[in-house]
């Protein structure tokens, strides 16, 4: 079995890591946002807010990948980004864990 085959248990963890990792860096931006949105004085600060969050929004967009085929590869960011933790993956075969780790390390 490859490591981009998921079981229906594996399947569970992984979209419940994925959803909580998503959640906290969206709790985190939306502080983000209060702060900056605290301090908004000029419309050039507006668009300044504006570019920022588009930004965000793309970034986001590409690292949050629900494919199977990416998950190793976007559960590693997310590890070596704080946005979850190897706990949190618990229950996926030692293959998978060993891969993320190497990724969440480079």
């Amino acid at each position: 079995m490859s490591v981009d085959s998921w079981s229906g248990g594996e399947k569970k963890i992984a979209r419940r890591a994925f959803d909580a990792a998503l959640e906290k860096e969206f709790a985190a931006l939306i502080v983000q946002i209060k702060e900056m949105t605290a301090t908004l004085a000029t419309p050039t600060d507006t668009w300044d807010m504006h570019h920022f969050l588009s930004g965000r929004l793309r970034e986001i967009e590409r690292k949050y990948d629900y494919r199977y085929s990416q998950l190793i590869v976007v559960f590693g960011r997310l590890m070596r980004e704080g946005w979850i933790t190897e706990s949190e993956l618990e229950g996926l075969k030692i293959d998978k864990i060993e891969m993320i780790r190497h990724v969440a390390s480079i």
